[in-house]
């Protein structure tokens, strides 16, 4: 069965609420939503649209490309019970102006987790301990984008704060959609080395390392990953997930969390329901991966 297809908005609220729906379940919980300043989320589709090389060339078109209100509504709509405002520097004195917008932008949307940032610069420790007594529930960082060594000195201290607080940090440290000069396991395996205890959720599954990232998971306790954009059609197009994983997958379903990369996705969005449906791990499964794990992490 092929899910990847266009659905009429209208249309696609009802699907993705009778899936959840079939399941049981309450709604969802996306832990990899972008909302961001207007500004620079236009930069970032213009990046897509130009096919910027961190794209891998591949033919992105955004399928949400509404206005911000329009995009939370929606989110509603599919019954998403709670999203993140994931958002990222890409050079230095952005990350706390930054943290600013998205302490405003979870003020007035109660249901988005009130997201924050962090760059290897000066004073990183010190906004990083600005966002968390600001009631920072989770932290974005891109290695890919900001082109940084997660491993660099100038963080350290900076990792330790939302390890002490207990706030999860979603990281694309994967070498997907294209590779960057510290992108893969082994720079945020030196990071865990020092920091055990940092509840990291490894961003599109770490594609495509993917099994060495469920490694990681298997050897820490706080390590998770999130689906965003793995086991769609689009994904397994240049990066298929290796199917003798599948065990381990299942294995590791208290730890995997549903996330869409919302709205900068070029299929829609039940597309990522259906593609986790159909790797057969079971209901139960299903249940915990689009609910139940990112509910009981962050308590909603």
């Amino acid at each position: 069965m092929n899910d990847h297809r266009d659905v009429p908005v209208g249309d696609e609220a009802g699907e993705v609420r009778r899936f959840w729906g079939r399941l049981g379940l309450p709604g969802l919980v996306d832990v990899h939503t972008h909302f961001m300043p207007e500004r620079v989320l236009r930069k970032v589709w213009d990046y897509f649209d130009s096919l910027g090389p961190l794209t891998g060339g591949l033919e992105w078109p955004i399928t949400y490309r509404k206005e911000e209100a329009e995009r939370t509504a929606l989110l509603r709509e599919f019954g998403v019970r709670a999203f993140t405002s994931l958002l990222y520097p890409h050079k230095p004195a952005m990350a706390r102006w930054l943290n600013d917008w998205a302490a405003d932008f979870a003020r007035r949307t109660p249901d988005c987790l009130h997201t924050a940032t962090l760059y290897p610069e000066p004073g990183v420790e010190a906004y990083v301990e600005e966002a968390v007594e600001a009631g920072a529930r989770v932290f974005k960082a891109h290695v890919q984008v900001g082109a940084y060594d997660p491993a660099d000195e100038l963080l350290q201290s900076a990792w330790g704060l939302p390890a002490e607080a207990r706030i999860p940090v979603v990281i694309h440290c994967g070498s997907g959609p294209a590779p960057g000069k510290h992108t893969g396991p082994e720079p945020i395996a030196r990071v865990l080395a020092r920091h055990p205890r940092l509840p990291l959720i490894v961003a599109h599954m770490g594609m495509p390392e993917y099994e060495e990232f469920l490694g990681l998971a298997e050897r820490y306790g706080e390590v998770r990953l999130d689906t965003t954009a793995a086991f769609t059609d689009f994904a397994e197009g240049f990066m298929p997930f290796p199917r003798r994983a599948l065990p381990r997958l299942a294995g590791l379903g208290d730890r995997i969390l549903l996330g869409s990369d919302f709205p900068n996705i070029p299929y829609p969005y039940i597309h990522q329901l259906h593609a986790l449906e159909r790797l057969d791990l079971g209901e139960d499964w299903l249940r915990a991966v689009c609910h139940d794990n990112a509910a009981g992490l962050f308590g909603v």
